[in-house]
């Protein structure tokens, strides 16, 4: 394990990040479907009716070839009288990222304090 680490650390300086390649990856898959289930527990719905709600919704945006956040408000409430204007904040890609604003997440904030860790610990 050990060996494999240092192997990995030696290769990292040579990373070079492609931030168009990574946001088009981060965008396949349907990634915001989770971000989606969420919002909907946050409006009181339960997490079994809501994981229902997101699955006819993606297959809805298969069939149409379209991310969710590309859906219009009408076509989202077809699925749940929960969902409203403020339901595309979270469907962004951005949103997904932030709402996981915790130890080890992906918010912005979260991830300049791992490198402060990584950085400090380091030296």
């Amino acid at each position: 394990m050990k060996d494999c680490l240092a192997v990995f650390a030696r290769m990292v300086p040579g990373i070079h990040v492609k931030p168009d390649a990574m946001r088009a990856a981060a965008l396949k898959g349907y990634a915001t479907a989770t971000d989606l289930a969420d919002y909907l527990v946050r409006k009181g719905v339960a997490f079994r009716d809501a994981h229902e709600v997101v699955g006819k919704t993606v297959a809805f945006a298969v069939a149409a070839g379209r991310d969710l956040a590309a859906l219009s408000l009408d076509e989202l409430r077809q699925f749940s009288t929960h969902i409203s204007d403020d339901v595309f904040a979270v469907l962004t890609l951005e949103g997904s990222v932030q709402a996981r604003n915790h130890i080890g997440g992906t918010a912005p904030q979260q991830v300049k304090a791992a490198v402060a860790r990584a950085r400090q610990q380091h030296h």
